[in-house]
Parts: structure tokens; sequence; C-alpha cells
């Protein structure tokens, strides 16, 4: 009797306290779900209530543990004399950091010319100290050294600093920034414009930032690298129609919408993905005739405008000023400022809610530092420079014109450019093995009377060019060598052999500029076809 009544007020308090914990835990958001999950456990396997409560127990402990304990016997640790310490320390030898140059790399590697000071039109190279004719860099306007964008790039600079010290969301972005989104839009005529630190990562960003898995990507077989990983980020589905070809183009999305509409699939986003003078080859797009196809099949155009911003139209505006064409017609449009403006980064222009999308999922964008505020201003510099001296652009089509009337006379080579691309791709004229044997009734046959289609699935065409990348290759290079030795300085197009998706063919890149007199460009011309015939036309 003594003990129970002993007892009575421990087991009185015991129950206030589980009332109390039992009122607490079922104010918890998510208590009653919980409660219900242990409850049903319990009544269906006892047992499995306790191995839970073991393993949370365990957690908890595992949680607390220190893991940093020191072993003060050091009974767990091998001890070395000093003598050891050292021998281990002399024999590591660690792994390369970057995969050894194979000699075709090391060559061209060593091969690579080094400009003294400045960049620009006529620059000096440090291994001659004589100035040579740049047809090399992109600097289409000429504004590389321009005195006017650098007395205000070094304004800017003793105003707001070198970096911009955060990525453009978060403190990035200032005053010169929004000056320059504001610039772009306006030259374009178009609504609004985002800016991106890098040229190469602005396409490569908007694409996924748009498309997602499920969505439909019809793409030119001859985009860029910087297109294709965007195309790869993206995960969509993507259809390919041949280089430049409209009717493929047509044909593609017709089959897309018959697609559809075979497996009863609902509407999904849909996207045409091409550029408007292609980087790997200089041609240019049929503007126009895109803009017919893609509001006649309901698709939104993406235009990579890269090396037809700043480059062609009256005032630079690229193939919407070319074509006549309302900027508004391209639901997003990608250019370049670090090629005719001579600053860094890109752009991509659009309505209102394409570019605020963007700030959020835009992944270049949200996750890269801004590009420092000189270059922002130097870009606006240009910009104002482009629009109140369209000369600049009317000297840049006459060199290219100068340059093309030498090269097109030549037998041992092929221009694929298109005759307004300030690109110039020039390829070896080289005999093949197949062109050697006589031809057979079926290779006479055009490949339109034959039937053949390209699979719009892959990204091989049909009948895809044979060519000896090596020997190409070798051979350009000997040129470009030569060409730099009588003081003009050309390149051979660098690809990442092995990770495009479709192998370019081998080709010298002439990058035509306005900061040239047209003595100069025929200058250069005249050297470039002394030696392209010196070593090309033996090989015929």
């Amino acid at each position: 009797m003594d003990s129970e009544s002993n007892l009575k007020p421990v087991l009185v308090f015991l129950s206030y306290v589980l009332s109390v914990a039992e009122d607490a835990f079922y104010k918890l958001p998510g208590s009653a779900v919980i409660a219900r999950y242990i409850e049903s456990s319990h009544q269906n396997d006892p047992g499995r209530t306790l191995l839970e409560l073991i393993l949370f127990l365990f957690a908890i402990r595992t949680l607390l543990q220190s893991r940093t304990r020191s072993d003060s016997s050091g009974k767990n640790f091998v001890k070395y004399t000093e003598e050891e310490i050292n021998e281990l320390v002399d024999e590591w030898n660690p792994e390369p950091l970057a995969v050894p140059l194979d000699p075709v790399e090391r060559s061209d590697y060593n091969a690579i010319p080094v400009i003294q000071g400045a960049n620009g039109p006529k620059p000096k190279m440090l291994s001659t100290g004589k100035t040579v004719i740049n047809l090399a860099s992109y600097n289409f306007a000429g504004l590389a050294g321009n005195e006017v964008i650098k007395e205000r790039a070094i304004e800017t600079l003793r105003k707001y600093g070198l970096g911009s010290c955060g990525p453009p969301g978060f403190y990035g972005t200032i005053d010169v920034h929004m000056n320059l989104e504001r610039d772009i839009a306006q030259f374009l005529g178009i609504e609004s414009a985002i800016l991106y630190s890098q040229a190469f990562s602005t396409i490569s960003s908007v694409i996924p930032a748009f498309c997602k898995r499920g969505d439909v990507i019809v793409a030119d077989r001859g985009v860029n690298f910087a297109i294709q990983k965007g195309l790869q980020i993206s995960r969509s589905t993507i259809r390919w129609y041949d280089h430049n070809d409209l009717k493929s183009l047509e044909d593609v999305l017709q089959s897309v919408e018959k697609e559809r509409k075979k497996k009863r699939l609902p509407l999904m986003r849909r996207f045409i993905v091409t550029e408007g003078i292609f980087e790997n080859d200089g041609a240019l797009l049929d503007l126009p005739k895109v803009i017919e196809l893609k509001e006649k099949y309901k698709f939104r155009l993406i235009l990579d405008e890269s090396f037809s911003f700043g480059t062609v139209g009256r005032t630079g505006r690229g193939l919407t000023e070319l074509y006549n064409v309302p900027a508004t017609s391209v639901d997003m449009l990608i250019g370049s400022i670090a090629n005719t403006l001579c600053s860094a980064g890109g752009f991509c222009a659009g309505s209102h809610v394409v570019v605020e999308h963007q700030r959020i999922n835009g992944t270049s964008f949200v996750f890269s530092a801004a590009m420092p505020a000189l270059l922002a201003v130097s870009a606006s510099e240009g910009i104002n420079i482009l629009t109140s001296t369209p000369s600049i652009l009317v000297g840049l089509q006459e060199n290219v014109r100068v340059l093309r009337s030498v090269l097109e006379r030549l037998d041992c080579i092929t221009v694929a450019s298109h005759p307004a691309s300030p690109i110039i791709h020039v390829h070896a004229k080289l005999p093949s093995a197949a062109s050697l044997l006589p031809p057979s009734p079926d290779t006479q046959k055009p490949s339109h009377v034959s039937g053949g289609k390209s699979n719009p699935a892959s990204v091989k065409p049909h009948s895809p060019a044979t060519f000896n990348i090596e020997e190409e290759e070798r051979l350009l290079q000997q040129v470009v060598e030569e060409a730099f030795a009588q003081g003009v300085m050309v390149t051979r197009s660098k690809r990442l052999r092995g990770q495009e998706l479709a192998e370019p063919r081998p080709s010298i890149r002439l990058a035509v500029t306005a900061g040239l007199s047209k003595k100069d460009c025929e200058k250069a011309a005249a050297t470039i076809k002394a030696v392209l015939v010196k070593f090309l036309s033996k090989r015929r």
C-alpha cells in the first residue's frame, strides 16, 4: 500500500510529461502522417518497429560521433623516419595534368605567331619585329585599337575598376551593363536583350534554357560546335536537315508534324536552330524563307548571328537588315560582342518575356561573373560607331570582293563562303582515289534522281563528302606558314577533331577586316594566290 502511494506521484508526472510531449508532437507539420505510419507498421509487424528504432538510434549515434578522433597511442598509423619520407617524396612522380602533345600538335603549337603589342589590322610580330597584314583575327569592322574606344575604356576602368566581382543576377550588374543591353535592343529594333559574359557559352546556354526533354529541335547539319553543345545539353529530340538546304528543312518540318499526328502526341515546343553566316564554311542563310517555313509549320526560330551581326546590312544589323525583315520575326536572336565590336561576351535579343526567362534559367548568365564594365562601355561605343559610320560596312564588303575576285579564279581551290560573308573559307581541291577511276553508270546519276534522302534522326548526311583530313591539314598548314613568311597572317580553321558531331572539311579561314585599305587587300590576295599555287597546283 505504501509502495503504491510512493509511485503514484511518479506515474502522474510521467503521464503529464507524455501528454505534453504528445501535444507538442502533434503540433509539428506532418506529425499525423508519421503517427499513422508508426501505428500501422507496429500493428502489422511489431518486430519492424523495434528494428527501425534501433536504426534510428544508430543514425543519431553516428551523427554525434566525432570523425576526427585522434589516436594518442598512434597504433593505427605507420611511422616513417625522415630518411624514408625523403625517399618517398623523391620517388613520387605525379601524373601530367594534360595529355602530352603529339608531334603534329607540337608542330602546330610552335607555328603559332606571337604579336608584340596591341592587335590590329597590321600588328607587329615578336619573332621578326616586322608588321604583317592580319587576316586571321575577328576584327571585321576594324575597331580593334580604335582611339575613341580606348579612351572610353580607360575612363571606365578608372571609375569602376576592372572586374565585376559577381554574377549578373546578384551584384555584378551595374548601369553600363544595362545601358549596353538597351543599346543592343535599340540597334536591332527588338524589345529587349540580355548580356552573357562569354560568346561561346551564349548559344549553348540559350538553347537548353528553352528546350527541354520531349521538345523537338530541327537543326542544320552544319551548325558550329557551340550550338552542338547546346543541343546536347537540352536533351531534346533532334531532327537534322541538310546543310543550308531549305527544301530539306521543309521535308523535316513536315515529317515532324506527320510523326506527331501518327503517334497522336500532344503539341510540344518545337524550334528551328541555325546560323546567319555559318562559322564552318561562311554560307549565308536565306532568312525570309526560313521565317516563312517556321510560321507555316508553327516553329520558333533560334538564330545565331555571331558572324553576321556587325558585318552585313547597311549599318551592320545583320540578316534582318540585309533582307529587310523585321527583327521581331526571329524569336531568339543570338550575337557575339567579341567578333565585330572587339569586346567580349554575347547577347540574346527577343521579346521581354524571352529575355527575362533567361535571367533565371540561362545557366551561363546565372553562374558566370558579369563582364567587366570597361568591355561593356567599349561595346556600346562600337555600336555608336557602326550607327554613325555606315561607310565601315561599305569598306568591309569592298575588301571582301577584292579578295574573292582573286581567289575565285584559282583552279587549285574552292571557295565555299557566300560572296557577302566576311569569313572566306578556302578548301584545297585535291584528287581523290575514286576520281581517278572511270565513272560507273551509278555514280553518274545525280542524288535527286536516285531519290536518296538523309535520315533526319542522324547528323550524318546521305552522301557525306570524303576527304583526307591529315593530308589536307598538312598542306594547308604549309600554305599558312609560307604566307606568314611573306607578310600575310592567315590561319587554318581549328577544329576539335573527334568531338564535333560532324567533321568539317579542313580549310584556310580568312577573316576580312575594314581596317585594311584596298591596296593592302590586293597585296594580301596576290601573296595568298602565289602561295596556294606553289603548294596546291602540283598536287592536282
